[in-house]
């Protein structure tokens, strides 16, 4: 009975050892899951952040886009009045021309 109980308390112990390292890797574990769950968190703030960043880029960009495009449709109109205006300056200086010329003919006629 003694070699019986002797084997017990070696089973016994054996089973301790195991259930002590079960305990210590499931603790490693926890602590692993720990970690990563504040790396998640951080990275979740990290993405609101830059989420919330983008969208205030993505506005500035929208207001800066509209207005380059007003400015865009005021030079096109200022440049279509502005070649109007050459045409009618061109227009005028060949009547002028004209004018002058026709009065130089009477002046010379008499």
């Amino acid at each position: 009975m003694t070699q019986q109980g002797a084997a017990l308390q070696s089973y016994n112990n054996e089973l301790v050892k195991c259930i002590e390292e079960l305990c210590t890797k499931r603790e490693e574990l926890n602590q692993q899951i720990l970690q990563e769950e504040e790396e998640k968190n951080r990275l979740q703030n990290d993405i609101r952040l830059l989420t919330e960043k983008l969208a205030k880029v993505n506005e500035s960009l929208a207001r800066k886009m509209a207005t380059r495009n007003e400015f865009d449709r005021t030079i096109a109109e200022t440049e279509a009045a502005y070649m109007k205006i050459l045409e009618s300056s061109q227009t005028l200086l060949t009547v002028l021309k004209r004018e002058a010329g026709t009065l130089n003919q009477v002046n010379d006629s008499s």
